[in-house]
């Protein structure tokens, strides 16, 4: 495990919570770095290592999760964006690389629309391209598919912290090797409450809000209207480690992404969690975080 330091800057109704990775060198590039829907900071827990103190990473707890779990709403995708937009300016920063992984994604392609000057270039990981959602499912239906289990999850209690890693560990996408000891800080951060009901940090309120908004118009129109270049590492396999990944050459072929500032480059071997957690997917978005930040 890496060593971090948590820190807390001022934003809208209280103080957001996030993780600071230092690098080794002062003056070194910062990088800013989003989570996903039910995820908390120490998501990128695999990334800090494999950084190597070249950059230094500062992931927040989004609104309603982990550190942050008690900031109140509104919440969505632009509450989110503009968070980062707070986060950034209370610590002195201008023009940071912004990653985001799955709705992490999606709210690094709105914070660059909406605070320009804010943002360098984007790396989005497995998000940030969305499509319309069908119109047949209502917003709880639509909240079953993007997210599946996940949404069970938070209405679950756990006698302590062995049986919560052991709902994880039976989890499909953290199956053979891919589990590690960033990927149970990651998960025990997400963990509070006293046994025998021990439970999600997340409110249930703050991830309905987020998910049904991610289907929002300027949410889905965000990547089209990217001002800084991006690049889309899609995983190859899905959120419970099925062949068919969230993206693919077709579904990208079918977003109309031509004559955007996107680049989308495939991940092999990897799900949706691990190309994140794991250390080939670890390593191929920390080169790029390198390379990004050290641009002219």
């Amino acid at each position: 495990m890496t060593a971090y330091e948590e820190i807390h800057v001022p934003v809208t109704g209280g103080e957001l919570a996030a993780l600071r990775w230092p690098a080794r060198e002062p003056g070194a590039p910062v990088v800013v770095a989003l989570h996903g829907i039910t995820a908390n900071a120490l998501s990128w827990g695999t990334v800090a290592r494999l950084l190597a103190g070249q950059v230094t990473l500062i992931a927040p707890d989004l609104r309603g999760r982990a550190g942050s779990s008690g900031l109140p709403g509104p919440y969505g995708i632009t509450a989110h964006a503009d968070d980062i937009a707070s986060l950034t300016g209370a610590l002195g920063l201008d023009r940071v690389v912004l990653a985001g992984h799955s709705m992490g994604a999606f709210v690094a392609t709105l914070a660059a629309v909406r605070h320009p000057a804010r943002f360098g270039p984007l790396l989005l990981v497995d998000g940030g391209v969305g499509f319309p959602a069908p119109t047949h499912l209502s917003p709880d239906e639509l909240m079953t598919a993007v997210i599946g289990p996940a949404m069970d999850r938070l209405s679950m209690t756990f006698p302590d912290r062995a049986a919560y890693r052991e709902f994880w560990q039976a989890h499909p996408a953290f199956a053979g090797d891919a589990w590690s000891p960033e990927v149970d800080a990651y998960i025990q951060r997400d963990l509070t409450g006293d046994e025998p009901a021990m439970h999600s940090t997340c409110r249930i309120e703050a991830v309905r809000t987020d998910g049904i908004g991610l289907f929002d118009d300027d949410v889905l129109s965000a990547v089209r209207k990217l001002p800084v270049p991006a690049t889309l590492l899609w995983a190859a396999r899905g959120l419970m480690d099925e062949p068919q990944g969230l993206y693919d050459v077709q579904r990208l072929a079918a977003a109309g992404l031509s004559g955007t500032p996107l680049e989308p480059v495939a991940v092999p071997d990897v799900n949706h969690y691990t190309v994140l957690t794991g250390d080939a997917g670890g390593r191929e978005i920390a080169a790029r975080l390198v390379a990004l930040s050290n641009r002219p």
